[in-house]
């Protein structure tokens, strides 16, 4: 059954007076923005707008897919409690739109629940640019930022594969990615590794190179808060408690890292080269030293398999295979370098940079798709692991998923992060919802 989120914000400029709607369905797994929806509605008040807002994204998600699970997240506290069937309608201007809501999906498929105001401001933007709209006689249009998927509006033309700087760099939706804010969540200490961080800073704009050795907060958007979440239902208060810490390793280098080629779970699984097991030893001597490590969980591709040995010898631990963590598999484009898959596979290629749906040539995994196993096994070992630090090593594709998700920021951010062999980042996941990111993409000293 497909899940979706729905966001939904309404305005009034007077309340009543000049007012407008917004909402936004999104996957839960990708953080992708499936649909918008705004409109002026002439003068009414907040409430009223606020239900039209509702309205809206209901049936923009029951236009998707009729039978979705809907988890539908408002600032608007009076609607979450009267939909949530808490709080008695009494308003006659409320009790229609309420029960149109109602109507629009069974409501065993509908679930409410409150965040902040900060916490919804997608929504809010659009209702305030069907406002900003009304008031100059126009219709509300949606942003480029909507289209995203759609019709990439930057020529793309990267030089190497994902994990490739150049490739990164050139992916140039510049002006797409400004546009999308990342919302900062609240400040608190974090324990990356096991030592104390000093402090936390806000989320950078999806635009934004991720920069290394910077702890950032930021909400994880796709996972439902857990039991010790706080009461209230909003599942963004702050949680103090140690988190379960997930250190990701990329695995060090085989003879096809320095070549950039294409090297996937469908190729030929090469092993470590002679330099890929110099870094794993450098890298296990730097765990070993930290003495944070508690469990080591490999993929299953040989060349992490004996990454995580070696780290695994030198800490005195096992290591356990996980399926989930193994790299996308790029079909016909595996062993190939970006420029011959350019060649060979033109459209092909042009349609996976502009969309994370579209898969590889001759059946392999699309960024899509891959964000749904990489979110599952990460929800399985967040249950198995808790306040627990883990190594998870892997490859450069779950890597750049599992910090996308805990930054909140959309797909195309994936071409816009550089991830060396052996290079180590870590995400701190917190009860609440939150996650703290610390980036430590430097092997220089591996070598």
């Amino acid at each position: 059954m497909p899940r979706f989120v729905v966001e939904a914000d309404g305005g009034s400029r007077g309340n009543p007076g000049p007012a407008g709607y917004g909402a936004v369905v999104l996957d839960p797994a990708s953080g992708e923005t499936l649909a918008e929806r705004a409109e002026y509605i002439g003068v009414a008040t907040n409430n009223v707008a606020e239900y039209k807002g509702l309205i809206a994204g209901l049936t923009a998600a029951r236009d998707l897919a009729s039978d979705a699970e809907v988890l539908v997240r408002m600032d608007s506290k009076l609607v979450v409690e009267q939909m949530s069937g808490r709080w008695k309608i009494k308003h006659p201007d409320m009790k229609p739109l309420a029960a149109e809501a109602a109507r629009i999906l069974p409501r065993a498929q509908v679930t409410y629940e409150w965040i902040p105001r900060e916490r919804n401001k997608h929504a809010d933007r659009l209702a305030n640019e069907a406002m900003d709209a009304g008031k100059r006689g126009e219709q509300w249009e949606p942003s480029a930022s909507a289209a995203v998927f759609a019709a990439p509006s930057v020529p793309l033309a990267p030089s190497g594969p994902p994990g490739d700087a150049a490739a990164g760099a050139a992916a140039a939706r510049a002006a797409l990615a400004a546009a999308r804010g990342i919302a900062a969540g609240p400040a608190e200490a974090d324990t990356l590794f096991g030592s104390p961080a000093a402090g936390a800073e806000a989320a950078r704009a999806a635009a934004e190179p991720l920069s290394s050795r910077t702890p950032v907060i930021a909400p994880a958007p796709d996972r439902a808060p857990t039991a010790t979440a706080p009461a209230g239902g909003q599942g963004w208060g702050p949680d103090m408690a140690a988190p379960a810490t997930f250190v990701l390793l990329r695995h060090g280098e085989t003879a096809l890292t320095p070549q950039k080629r294409f090297s996937g779970s469908g190729g030929s699984d090469p092993e470590l080269s002679p330099a890929g097991r110099r870094q794993a030893t450098a890298v296990a001597e730097a765990l070993a030293a930290r003495g944070t490590v508690q469990t080591v969980i490999s993929s299953p591709l040989l060349r992490c398999r004996e990454t995580a040995r070696a780290v695994a010898d030198r800490l005195g631990l096992d290591v356990t295979v996980e399926q989930g963590l193994r790299e996308v598999d790029f079909g016909a484009w595996e062993g190939l370098t970006f420029a011959e898959v350019q060649e060979r596979f033109p459209d092909d290629l042009q349609a996976w940079l502009a969309s994370p749906k579209a898969a590889p040539t001759g059946g392999g995994e699309s960024f899509a798709a891959a964000t749904r196993r990489i979110s599952a096994t990460r929800d399985r070992l967040l249950a198995a692991h808790a306040g627990r630090t883990v190594l998870l090593v892997t490859h450069v594709t779950p890597v750049k998923i599992l910090v996308r998700l805990a930054l909140g920021a959309p797909p195309e951010s994936l071409f816009r992060m550089e991830l060396s062999a052996a290079s180590l980042s870590a995400v701190a996941y917190y009860a609440d919802g939150n996650a703290s990111v610390r980036l430590l993409n430097d092997t220089a000293h591996l070598r």
